[in-house]
């Protein structure tokens, strides 16, 4: 994914001159075909990600298009109230760029590791979502980022977990949910994000062939209408996220579901704390209760009525 990331960014640079990649003294061998090919068009603004997001901000109102780069726990969280007022308050074409989001910096510990991300963009007026699964969903993504008039945060997890989909997206799939297995209608729905998606297929071609799976790659603006029409026709409506439970993907199921079309949503993700160790990302997930065997458990307990 991080592959498709990189091709389709070098390859909006090559078209538009205006488009422009900051990055905070990350992602070099990421950036190598980008810097030989369009060197003008790269900026390392060092390790001072504020400083980054307020040049981006003058950039965008000069006419480029930024697209700014750094860890997930530097952009967004650390450069929260730079994007608010420099960047969403203006509603300037800012294309911010959060990588490895969730545990995949996990050895680094808690300063490195972003569980609250969508929670904290969320909340902040003006600026979009999406937590491309694989690399079509990332194409796509990009595409709508580039698109906008106003910012985009695009959250990046593990990259390295393969394809959920087939085949390319068409433009029909932008802004919407996406439906990527059909179970039975009386069972519950499994609605993931990111890397979690590609979780939710294997437990289900596993253990749970009576779930259908859908992903959601566009969190904000999320598609109401269609979340509506999920929990309307389910009993359950079970989302899986490598984010905290408060303020992600399941968070936004409950507000919609609450207000349109009430059911049960049962929200899979990290609680309410810290991660209490170092180790591999598998680790970390085992700790914090979303790898394979944690959500099997939670989802066995789920139809047993618990």
């Amino acid at each position: 994914m991080r592959a498709a990331f990189s091709e389709a960014l070098l390859a909006l640079a090559k078209a538009d001159p205006r488009v422009l990649l900051l990055t905070g003294d990350h992602g070099y061998a990421l950036f190598d075909s980008f810097r030989r090919e369009c060197p003008d068009q790269y900026i390392n603004a060092g390790i001072a990600e504020q400083n980054m997001v307020g040049m981006a901000a003058g950039l965008a109102k000069a006419g480029f298009r930024p697209f700014v780069y750094g860890l997930s726990a530097f952009v967004p969280v650390r450069v929260l109230e730079q994007i608010k007022i420099d960047v969403a308050h203006d509603k300037l074409p800012v294309v911010f760029l959060g990588d490895g989001a969730g545990f995949v910096y996990s050895h680094l510990g808690t300063s490195h590791q972003s569980t609250e991300d969508i929670a904290c963009t969320r909340a902040i007026p003006n600026l979009a979502i999406y937590s491309p699964a694989d690399r079509f969903e990332m194409k796509l993504c990009m595409q709508m980022a580039y698109a906008a008039s106003g910012p985009v945060y695009l959250r990046m997890g593990k990259s390295d977990r393969g394809d959920v989909h087939d085949a390319p997206l068409s433009d029909t799939h932008a802004g919407r949910w996406l439906p990527l297995k059909q179970g039975h209608a009386a069972a519950p729905v499994l609605v993931a994000t990111g890397s979690m998606v590609v979780t939710a297929l294997r437990l289900t071609q596993e253990a749970f062939p009576q779930f259908s799976v859908w992903s959601a790659p566009c969190l904000k603006p999320a598609p109401a209408e269609q979340i509506a029409a999920l929990c309307r026709n389910s009993t359950c409506v079970v989302t899986l996220e490598e984010h905290s439970v408060i303020g992600g993907l399941g968070s936004l199921v409950s507000e919609i579901a609450c207000t349109m079309a009430p059911t049960r949503v049962v929200r899979i993700g990290v609680e309410d704390r810290f991660s209490e160790h170092c180790g591999t990302h598998a680790y970390l997930l085992k700790e914090h209760g979303i790898d394979d065997d944690s959500v099997r458990h939670r989802l066995e307990a789920l139809l047993q009525g618990a």
